[in-house]
């Protein structure tokens, strides 16, 4: 999410949150209370101490991942960009258990990266965050393995009941609001693979196999109290008000308000109820 911002014409709202995230604040890395929400579902004895970040950014920025790292979890953090991988590696120099691998992580090749790093198929946490293609890494990495939480980023201005996602390129590309799947296109795979929804922070969502899960939510229930309801969801994400008219309207109107805004990316993207 940060170098999606900080690379679009939204980014100048963005800034104070990014640099307000830079230092621990509260006791947390994470963006919102991501890293709080982690710590309890983790937090049990049949749990791996094993973390795969995808889009792991610089290792400190709104990350969900370091404090366990800080804590002694073993993991892979993969990052694509240059200063981003190198900031992570100087980071994780201090972690002998932290493998990091730099590249662009798609569907075709995830499995075999994580097949050559021995990551545990019932690894404890999987938090996914590219912002482009999310939804066919995942379907990939979920035909192999079964963490035992995911944190995934949602498109979160796009509401039930449709189904959005990016299509998988090898020229991935995003673009400000469009990015990522929204929480009803993640549903599909939360049903195909049985998973459940525990809880929506903001623009991350938090599932766990239906096995391990000791509580549910549907995607409408999490998407509304997660966000929809959230009295201060635009004030820290204050670029998300010229997409708010998604939140009053039918389904139908959602399709050709999101064709009109995303026409720009025609052909890049696939958008039903």
């Amino acid at each position: 999410m940060y170098r999606r911002l900080s690379h679009s014409k939204l980014g100048e709202l963005a800034k104070p949150s990014i640099k307000k995230s830079r230092a621990r604040r509260n006791g947390h890395y994470s963006n919102f209370d991501e890293e709080s929400i982690i710590e309890r579902l983790t937090n049990r004895d049949d749990i791996i101490r094993f973390c795969v970040d995808i889009g792991a950014s610089d290792g400190l920025t709104m990350s969900n991942t370091l404090a366990l790292f800080e804590r002694g979890w073993a993991g892979l953090s993969a990052e694509l960009d240059g200063p981003n991988f190198a900031a992570l590696a100087r980071l994780h120099a201090q972690f002998p258990k932290s493998s990091l691998f730099r590249g662009r992580v798609s569907p075709d090749m995830v499995c075999s990266l994580f097949r050559t790093i021995d990551v545990p198929r019932n690894f404890g946490l999987l938090n996914l965050d590219i912002d482009s293609y999310d939804y066919f890494v995942l379907e990939a990495i979920l035909g192999e393995y079964r963490p035992s939480v995911i944190c995934a980023e949602i498109n979160e201005k796009i509401p039930p009941p449709i189904k959005f996602t990016v299509n998988y390129s090898p020229e991935a590309f995003t673009d400000g609001h469009f990015h990522g799947q929204s929480i009803c296109q993640l549903d599909l795979l939360r049903e195909r693979f049985d998973y459940v929804f525990v809880q929506l922070e903001y623009n991350d969502a938090f599932l766990m196999p239906a096995e391990l899960a000791t509580s549910s939510l549907s995607a409408e229930d999490a998407y509304r109290l997660g966000y929809a309801d959230r009295p201060d969801r635009l004030n820290r994400m204050p670029w998300n008000r010229d997409m708010e008219p998604l939140q009053g309207m039918d389904p139908a109107s959602s399709i050709a308000f999101l064709d009109g805004m995303f026409s720009a990316q025609s052909g890049r993207y696939t958008l039903r109820i």
